[in-house]
């Protein structure tokens, strides 16, 4: 039976504080750190699973919720993904050791490269499910001619949600800080072995995208596994073993 952590809460001065269970566990193998997506919490079924394998192993296991995000403080709608990378190297200095394996969800793989660049000497490797570096850019020149007066006269419109009820808030914020953000228009010095899952039926984030990402990193070392029947959310239990068997196999190396 998995015991997980109670969740704890990271307290920062000036931004708002971060919901995380950290699980430790012993010193042999890397700790993992996953990220998740946009709009979803440390309470998914990807970040579950992969706690129940690491646990299993002795294995540190991280999760956590950005600012806006699940049970951490902060809007949603006030935030952009220099913050939410901030979050995120923000509960890597204070809970984890090094060597870190990130687990990149979505956003989550967006961010999982920013922190790459930013902490080489920190990280392992990574692993991308479904990674989704520079997506505000997608949004953005999707946007719609009524999209974008609402964007000039209130600042945000509202993006329907296929996941739930809730629709997503698209900011002016947001979309200026994508395109500081942007990766793919450029060489990343990234020299960690890099592992990237991707459904061939995802709606959200095209399959080419993992061959776009594989192109622009200095790593050699890239292997791209495409499952045929997944969609975005690569929680099937055949997916999950899929990615599980990535995460052993990259934490024995």
């Amino acid at each position: 039976m998995i015991n997980y952590p109670k969740t704890s809460f990271l307290k920062r001065e000036s931004a708002p504080d971060l919901a995380y269970s950290h699980y430790q566990g012993g010193d042999i193998l890397p700790c993992v750190m996953f990220l998740g997506g946009f709009r979803s919490d440390m309470q998914g079924t990807k970040a579950l699973y992969l706690e129940e394998q690491c646990q299993a192993r002795g294995q540190s296991f991280l999760r956590f919720d950005y600012r806006g995000h699940g049970q951490s403080e902060g809007a949603f709608e006030e935030s952009c993904i220099s913050d939410w990378a901030q979050d995120a190297m923000d509960i890597l200095n204070y809970c984890m050791a090094d060597p870190v394996i990130l687990v990149g969800s979505s956003m989550g793989g967006w961010i999982s490269l920013l922190l790459a660049l930013k902490r080489p000497q920190s990280v392992r490797s990574i692993i991308g499910l479904a990674a989704a570096p520079d997506f505000t850019s997608w949004i953005e020149a999707e946007m719609s001619e009524n999209q974008q007066n609402m964007m000039k006269t209130q600042g945000y419109f509202e993006l329907p949600n296929a996941y739930d009820d809730t629709p997503y808030v698209i900011t002016r914020k947001l979309i200026e800080d994508g395109r500081r953000n942007i990766m793919l228009d450029k060489e990343l010095d990234i020299r960690v072995p890099v592992r990237l899952i991707q459904g061939r039926k995802d709606d959200d984030v095209p399959w080419q995208t993992a061959e776009r990402i594989k192109k622009v990193l200095s790593t050699p070392d890239v292997k791209i596994t495409y499952l045929a029947e997944a969609d975005h959310r690569l929680s099937a239990p055949d997916q999950l073993a899929v990615i599980g068997h990535v995460l052993a196999e990259l934490s024995n190396q």
